[in-house]
């Protein structure tokens, strides 16, 4: 057909599995294993249904301004999309325009070429070292001429967190491109480069609610930045969807952050979880890198991760696996709660 010569071709992100079946344990998609806030549960039931026929709020005011409370942040400094999926996509759009290619790791979160691919940017993925820690220096500007920098900090699918001195020095070394730092797991184990916008007019930082605020199903991501970024990308949005944010998000968004006790609770016994499920997956002969994240990205040297994961799958436990160079023998395991990951540790005790 003709008109399948103008059709843009891309090869789509593929998210982890949704089973319909509720008692699945579901460790692949590193969602978190606990609801929402309570305050958050108070408000559904007050919200007003007769508001649903009514736009929402575009520039997401109320939410902005609760952000900005709590992050002590300029307002004109906050942008807010839908989900950090969306807030990445139109930082793309945005900013990466150069005809020299964007950079980031071979191994880390899958959609990063999928945009590329989408919007038509070069890119080029600079493989980590052999432990998947990242080779900064290779991202310098004077080494590695870029139209953009993108990193996730701890990075995906591998767990490992960078200290913000090494985020620092790519920024530093890049005054030309916009970096891009991608904290979608920060609140688990690691220091935010938040302070680096008051410093470079060049770096955004992209957090999430979907994590560790328990609220991926809202779909609520947003980023902070000089104001002169945030006012491209708002820019951007408009002449894209004025409204991407919905009334109850808005709302149930700025319920979550008021709810901070919980919220450090929440991030405190995931934590505690994963260290302890480090130590059992060890004494089984697993090895992995040192997650800081919500998940554990680990390998066992007498089986393959296909048979591990189908073996896991098939006993109604799902985790991550991809046939992908490098990381084939890998899963990643979503940290749950505790029964769950003590359902996991015993699967494998028998399986092995």
């Amino acid at each position: 057909m003709s008109w399948e010569k103008s059709v843009r071709r891309v090869t789509p992100y593929v998210p982890g599995e949704q089973p319909k079946d509720k008692n699945i344990i579901k460790l692949n998609t590193n969602e978190c294993p606990y609801p929402p806030a309570p305050k958050v549960r108070e408000l559904i039931s007050g919200l007003r249904y007769e508001d649903m026929r009514l736009y929402p709020d575009p520039e997401a005011s109320s939410l902005i301004k609760a952000l900005s409370g709590y992050y002590n942040v300029p307002e004109d400094q906050i942008f807010v999309g839908v989900g950090s999926d969306d807030v990445l996509s139109m930082a793309y759009l945005t900013f990466f325009n150069s005809d020299n290619p964007i950079l980031f790791p071979d191994i880390t979160y899958s959609f990063y070429d999928v945009w590329a691919e989408l919007y038509k940017v070069p890119y080029k993925k600079i493989p980590l070292r052999d432990d998947f820690t990242i080779d900064f220096t290779e991202y310098y500007g004077d080494k590695q001429p870029n139209g953009g920098i993108i990193i996730a900090n701890p990075n995906a699918p591998v767990g490992i967190y960078e200290p913000v001195s090494k985020i620092e020095d790519v920024v530093a070394h890049n005054p030309d491109s916009v970096c891009i730092i991608d904290e979608a797991y920060i609140d688990f184990g690691g220091e935010s480069a938040l302070p680096l916008i008051k410093k470079y007019d060049n770096v955004l930082i992209v957090q999430t609610f979907s994590k560790s605020r328990a609220m991926a199903g809202m779909r609520i991501g947003y980023a902070f930045g000089s104001k002169k970024l945030i006012k491209y990308m708002q820019d951007a949005k408009f002449s894209f969807n004025s409204y991407t944010m919905n009334r109850p998000s808005l709302e149930l968004g700025i319920a979550a952050i008021e709810d901070d006790v919980y919220f450090k609770e929440t991030c405190n016994k995931i934590i505690a979880t994963r260290e302890r499920v480090k130590k059992e997956l060890s004494a089984l002969g697993f090895t992995f890198p040192d997650s800081k994240a919500n998940f554990i990205f680990a390998k066992h040297d007498k089986l393959t991760g296909e048979e591990l994961f189908l073996a896991l799958k098939n006993a109604g436990i799902y985790v991550r696996h991809w046939n992908a160079d490098r990381i084939y023998d890998y899963l990643r395991i979503t940290i749950g709660t505790d029964e769950e990951m003590d359902k996991l540790i015993s699967f494998l005790q028998k399986y092995l």
